[in-house]
């Protein structure tokens, strides 16, 4: 018993000082979303939990959302654990929102070949960037004006606080202006070129950090690096949270709940568009999305269901398409890179729902205008024979017997044409050769 009491206090000895001697990698290799921020912030806790010595941020990201972005700055600066921003391997960048991250960490390297900068906020709408300069920015709104100065104070804030350039930080946002590593370490923007995550471990190796419990020195000449992969639920955000995989979901669920609507029982349909409408509902309050677009959207799906269930020769239909197509092209309120809705989606979706319901349209007014094949009405202008003139006269068409009406005298055998019917009587005329 004691000794394995023994032995389970040695194990747990032994992973805690493993665990210490870790350096934990995450790494950013695409546009920075709620995934991102969520995998980046459940990995400096986890760094925290396990007594990391550090944390590497590898990126590689043309930016993201600001949303994303500033969740992934709180948690680095309120971390206990240093982060080394590291924009890496050679070929790779830290545009736009990769600028701020890189500006926020402790300490900061770049691999060679690598560039950052770009970090011009995009406008509300999808708009396109903001020159910012002297030239173009009186031509800006006052809610532009007011995005760009908040991103300058925001970035140069970050520079202050880790000592960085602050004058080139702010040049990155209003004028766009990119820098190469070795500009960036001549410009005092980052700490070190380093080749790899090993190399930046011996760069790094002994340097104090001023975290919020005071200074800390690295100790990272003995370190294992230990990389930190996305988990599942990361991984499926991620996927979801793509604003295109988003509305392909959207389109997915509306369809197939229409087609359920209109053919009650085929549950298949209706199961497959219930599942992909969850999935985009939960990936679009996860995005930025434009309430007016959402209501075009709604408004949309609300006249295509009532043309599956009212049938109104396409009027519906074609009218909600329409409103889709609208609510698309507003739904999302910032166009972040990485983060754009395909206007060759929106505009094949489009093109595809007005033939479906163009089609539709011509099929039922076709039906409307043809000639009834039940009842008595389908009867006019169709021929007959006279079949009995006592005591009644009496007329067969299509097989049946009718009493009938003439303004002209009839024999027997005479062809004759139907022109009204009253009280089951028909008032027919004769045809002469």
């Amino acid at each position: 018993m004691k000794n394995s009491l023994w032995a389970a206090l040695l194990f747990l000895f032994f992973s805690v000082a493993a665990s210490g001697s870790d350096v934990h990698r995450l790494i950013i290799d695409d546009a920075i979303g709620p995934a991102t921020a969520q995998y980046v912030v459940d990995g400096l806790e986890t760094a925290a939990a396990d007594g990391a010595i550090a944390v590497i941020l590898q990126m590689d990201t043309p930016g993201g959302l600001d949303s994303a972005m500033r969740d992934i700055i709180q948690a680095i600066l309120a971390s206990p654990v240093p982060v080394i921003g590291y924009v890496g391997p050679s070929g790779a960048r830290a545009a736009s929102a990769g600028t701020y991250i890189l500006y926020g960490s402790h300490l900061a390297a770049m691999a060679p070949g690598t560039n950052l900068g770009a970090a011009t906020p995009v406008q509300i709408g999808g708009g396109g960037l903001f020159s910012g300069d002297e030239e173009s920015e009186p031509d800006l709104s006052a809610s532009e004006r007011k995005m760009v100065n908040d991103a300058v104070a925001y970035i140069r804030s970050l520079a202050e606080l880790r000592g960085r350039n602050a004058e080139w930080a702010e040049r990155a946002v209003r004028e766009s202006v990119s820098l190469s590593a070795d500009a960036a370490l001549d410009e005092s923007v980052i700490n070190a070129i380093v080749d790899d995550s090993a190399d930046l471990l011996k760069r790094f190796d002994g340097v104090s950090v001023s975290l919020d419990t005071g200074e800390q020195v690295l100790n990272l000449a003995e370190a294992d690096i230990v990389d930190r992969l996305p988990n599942w639920r990361e991984q499926l955000l991620a996927a979801v949270t793509n604003p295109n995989v988003a509305y392909i979901l959207m389109l997915v669920g509306i369809y197939g709940l229409i087609f359920e609507l209109a053919n009650p029982g085929s549950l298949v349909p209706g199961t497959i568009g219930a599942i992909s409408l969850l999935l985009a509902l939960y990936a679009l309050q996860a995005l930025p999305i434009n309430l007016a677009g959402l209501a075009l959207l709604a408004l949309g799906v609300l006249l295509m269901i009532g043309e599956a269930l009212v049938p109104s020769f396409g009027a519906m239909g074609v009218g909600g398409v329409i409103a889709f197509a609208l609510g698309s092209l507003m739904l999302f309120d910032t166009a972040g890179p990485g983060f754009e809705l395909s206007m060759w989606l929106v505009a094949g979706v489009t093109a595809s729902s007005l033939v479906v319901f163009m089609g539709t349209a011509m099929l039922a007014l076709r039906a409307f205008r043809r000639r009834s094949v039940g009842g008595v009405d389908h009867m006019l202008n169709t021929e007959g024979e006279v079949i009995a003139v006592t005591p009644k006269l009496r007329v067969r068409v299509e097989g049946e017997s009718w009493l009938a009406e003439s303004s002209e005298p009839l024999v027997m055998g005479d062809r004759v044409r139907v022109r009204e019917w009253h009280d089951l009587v028909l008032k027919v005329e004769k045809l002469h050769d």
